[in-house]
């Protein structure tokens, strides 16, 4: 009934991830390499999470 009121963790997890990928972007630019790949490695972590997520939803 109040399931519109629950938060979408796709949702949240997709934003994170695009602001990670736009602070890897700015550190690239900025010359910070070692910075630019831990960002984006944790990009990453993130895509995984939301590929599962995508997965047990259609799952279910």
């Amino acid at each position: 009934m109040f399931g519109w009121l629950k938060s979408d963790p796709v949702k949240k997890l997709r934003k994170a991830y695009d602001q990670k990928l736009e602070q890897a972007m700015h550190a690239q630019r900025n010359g910070e390499m070692r910075l630019f790949a831990d960002l984006t490695a944790e990009s990453e972590e993130i895509w995984q999470k939301i590929q599962q997520l995508e997965k047990t939803a259609a799952q279910s």
